[in-house]
């Protein structure tokens, strides 16, 4: 009896602790916060971050804002989906690139444009959140977080302002 708990214990320990470990020694933790550092943390956020930072929605919205579910356990639900897929995605080089938002990821944005900006939206835009049909808000603002355009007064604007005339 005493050699099935220890087993037991070896092989629920070990893995938790090199879980443990591992998520500490690549910062994994940082993910747990609202920081915008954290996503960062992944160099290949760096682009997003950047343009984030030059945006119109830089002073009143952080990443977790608009990509994650405003409920506690939505959040934490989507943090995980997230985690895993991402940390799959990039230990095994099989993203796409550019880097894509999942449908899953697409909709959580689309319900936060919606529940932030409900008041200026169309009755018929702002009740149809549950619509997934509807018209995508990033479709037309695409660049009003981040992205190549990088908002209004961004550096790239005169840049891509100049490529629509053409």
């Amino acid at each position: 009896m005493h050699r099935r708990r220890l087993l037991l214990a070896v092989l629920i320990g070990v893995p938790l602790g090199v879980g443990l470990f591992t998520m500490h020694y690549a910062g994994g933790t940082a993910y747990l916060s609202s920081d915008p550092q954290a996503c960062v943390n992944c160099h290949i956020m760096q682009g997003h971050f950047d343009s984030w930072q030059k945006s119109s929605h830089h002073g009143v919205a952080v990443c977790v804002d608009c990509h994650l579910p405003a409920d506690f356990f939505g959040k934490y639900l989507a943090k995980m989906d997230q985690g895993w897929r991402h940390s799959k995605a990039f230990t095994l080089q099989d993203f796409h690139e550019p880097i894509m938002a999942a449908e899953s990821s697409q909709r959580i944005v689309q319900d936060n444009c919606v529940r932030c900006h409900s008041e200026l939206l169309h009755p018929s835009i702002a009740n149809a959140a549950t619509d997934r049909d509807q018209l995508s808000c990033v479709h037309c603002h695409r660049a009003v977080g981040h992205g190549a355009w990088v908002a209004l007064g961004g550096p790239e604007r005169g840049e891509a302002a100049e490529r629509e005339r053409k």
